[in-house]
């Protein structure tokens, strides 16, 4: 099997990268957004 080229691999791991990246701030939203609700819901109760 012949190798990729190393523009390939560079794109591949920039890619990779990307995703990860992606990942963990798709993450850090969900547990933001979370903690909006639930102060929201804090301040509806005492309200």
């Amino acid at each position: 099997m012949k190798p990729l080229p190393k523009e390939y691999l560079v794109l591949f791991n920039a890619i990779t990268d990307a995703e990860e990246t992606l990942s963990q701030l798709r993450t850090r939203l969900i547990e933001v957004q979370q903690q909006a609700e639930e102060l929201f819901l804090e301040e509806t109760d005492r309200g």
